[in-house]
């Protein structure tokens, strides 16, 4: 069965190591994008991941393309046209310095598509799971109804559908946002949020709790699930829980609901080399998870232990196996060389 991953893959632009962009003169490009990021993980894992985008046809589309290849991830409905590719340009955060994204992805080929330009019903014939994140439809207004005709066409097949709120006030309002993603929700099986999406894009926050502090409190992550719930019927909640000592050190955890529980993950203390597509990471061993039908605690303790392991990784792609992440899951976290 197939797992269809739609969205936007940009070229990634970074200095080397730690150094600012006012400081290097090297620049190394790799790719990546919210759903081609969930899709590697997907095809890492051992699915039958297929990503789905608009794309130039020139060189630079081929290297991104290879970069999915060569991870298993089936291209064959990239569809080509338009000018150009997006980019975006990260400064690796250190200590109390926050990492900082600049995007350059105006008139991209995806944000200047049409409907007519994807055949939900051919794409998604077959398919298993559709996953997308409030990214994608925060592009354009083309971009959301491109989004409406897939999640519709995927509930008419009965396939489940996935979204990562992803909230990026760089792309839209907050009241945009709210009244596009409303428009989505009721199409989504799986919801994964963070404390700051769902205030920014709903208005539903978390009592007792300070993003900026770090201060979170676990019964006001069950307040949010279940207020996304109730809102919107969506039967599955996920929601990440980071708390931010510096830009270097976080403790990571996560949270599931479902049928009415609530479900917490163990805590990682994870020292960061690079957290760019740690949500995602997280959202693509969900998927994993709960596609596997593993028990719900199991579930988020996957999901979480993914993500953990990608915080340790350069670039946008978790390059990890389903028996490395089971065995932090269960336990090994001591980080000792393997011989």
């Amino acid at each position: 069965m197939k797992f269809i991953c739609f969205g936007e893959i940009m070229g990634r632009i970074n200095p080397v190591g730690y150094k600012r962009i006012v400081q290097t003169d090297n620049f190394e490009i790799t790719y990546g994008g919210g759903e081609a990021n969930v899709a590697v993980s997907l095809a890492n894992y051992g699915k039958d991941a297929h990503y789905v985008t608009k794309m130039p046809d020139n060189l630079i589309t081929q290297a991104a393309i290879r970069s999915l290849q060569a991870h298993n991830v089936n291209t064959d409905d990239i569809v080509f046209g338009g000018d150009r590719l997006g980019l975006y340009f990260v400064e690796k955060g250190a200590s109390q310095r926050p990492s900082t994204v600049i995007y350059d992805r105006k008139h991209s080929s995806i944000s200047e598509a049409t409907t007519e330009d994807f055949n939900w019903n051919r794409i998604l014939d077959g398919a298993e799971w559709f996953h997308f994140t409030g990214i994608t439809p925060a592009l354009g207004k083309n971009v959301a109804e491109i989004c409406l005709d897939a999640c519709q066409t995927a509930k008419s097949k009965g396939i489940k559908v996935s979204c990562d709120l992803n909230y990026r006030s760089k792309l839209w309002t907050t009241k945009e946002a709210c009244e596009t993603m409303s428009k989505l929700m009721p199409y989504v099986d799986v919801l994964i949020a963070n404390e700051e999406d769902s205030e920014k894009v709903f208005g539903i926050s978390a009592p007792n709790s300070d993003v900026s502090s770090g201060a979170l409190s676990n019964e006001g992550y069950k307040y949010v699930a279940k207020a996304l719930n109730e809102k919107f019927g969506i039967p599955v909640v996920a929601i990440t829980l980071r708390k931010s000592i510096s830009a270097s050190d976080n403790l990571w955890s996560g949270m599931l609901y479902k049928d009415g529980n609530y479900y917490f993950s163990k805590e990682y203390a994870i020292h960061i080399v690079d957290r760019v597509g740690g949500g995602d990471s997280f959202g693509g061993g969900l998927i994993y998870a709960i596609s596997e039908k593993y028990s719900d605690q199991d579930i988020i303790e996957f999901a979480v232990a993914a993500s953990c392991l990608k915080h340790s990784i350069e670039g946008d792609f978790n390059e990890v196996s389903v028996s490395e992440v089971l065995k932090l899951m269960k336990g090994d976290g001591s980080g000792r060389v393997q011989r």
